[in-house]
């Protein structure tokens, strides 16, 4: 590890460009884990009633009523968009590539990035945003800010916690209610059916107009700096899994391999990988991205 710790801190110390390609395992490096204490101190109250044992298995049960769905959803949106991350693994991320050229592609939804102080326009949220609304239809292709709409619903269920005004929400959620009024529920302003998170999990998902023009600027940043011919550049894989590679980690692959001046490095505890034609350009480096973060400054 210590080498290739090294060889990671020469290559982006050399690098003229940097592309970031993020997955979940970035923000659970930060501490945004969906099981285990983190679960237990915000959703103990719905794991005694429903049985589910961590946050992603309980946006999928099949509630019996939207009061119930949608007070588990505030409380899970409030906590892994509106909170900040337990640890500042994003803002050492950023010290290490604020004075680079750099652009970042995520599949991950939690806002990180922006809360750290990346620049907004150098940021493509492929797979949508917690913080966002939709039509469940969709009616139309537009997105609602959900924050205000949010704070209603994890007040309205009454935990002893949740006094916004003083200590908002750096206490545990749970054993409050477990439903809110149905005049909090959010319905869409043009056909009035029920609201979903702007999440792709199907062919629901609303790519608006800020997905299309940061979407955009991705394929501009790309082309112009001719990341598959030449210029010396840093394709930085972070927490990326095998759930989506088509949309970094073998695009990734594939620019690194077309570029001569390319390197390719994978942090990422379990999963650091590479194709055996790529192993003499690339740096794989097999522990927490935080950790390893912080020894490349």
């Amino acid at each position: 590890m210590e080498k290739e710790i090294l060889k990671l801190k020469e290559a982006v110390a050399q690098a003229d460009t940097i592309v970031i390609g993020a997955g979940a395992g970035l923000s659970t490096s930060a501490g945004f884990t969906y099981t285990g204490e983190r679960f237990d101190k915000h959703f103990a109250d719905f794991h005694a009633r429903y049985g589910f044992t961590d946050m992603y298995s309980g946006g999928f049960y099949p509630y019996k009523t939207l009061e119930e769905n949608w007070a588990f959803w505030s409380r899970y949106i409030w906590i892994n968009r509106y909170m900040d991350a337990p640890k500042p693994v994003y803002s050492d991320l950023l010290n290490l590539v604020r004075d680079k050229d750099y652009f970042v592609l995520t599949t991950n939804v939690d806002h990180c990035f922006q809360k750290a102080g990346f620049d907004k326009k150098c940021l493509f949220y492929t797979q949508g945003d917690y913080g966002l609304f939709q039509c469940s239809e969709p009616c139309h292709l537009k997105t609602y800010d959900n924050k205000e709409m949010v704070r209603k619903m994890v007040e309205a269920q009454g935990s002893r916690w949740l006094s916004l005004s003083k200590t908002p929400l750096k206490e545990g959620l749970s054993g409050g209610a477990m439903t809110i009024p149905t005049d909090l529920i959010p319905h869409c302003p043009v056909c009035g059916k029920p609201m979903s998170m702007n999440l792709r999990a199907d062919d629901t998902f609303v790519q608006d107009e800020g997905w299309y023009k940061a979407a955009e600027r991705y394929e501009n940043f790309i082309r112009t700096r001719k990341l598959d011919s030449d210029g010396k550049v840093l394709f930085l894989e972070l927490g990326v899994g095998g759930n989506t590679p088509g949309i970094i980690k073998y695009p990734f692959w594939q620019m690194t391999a077309r570029n001569p001046n390319a390197t390719y490095a994978c942090i990422n505890f379990g999963e650091a990988v590479v194709p055996r034609e790529l192993a003499d350009k690339s740096i794989c480096v097999n522990a927490d991205i935080g950790e390893a973060l912080k020894l490349v400054q």
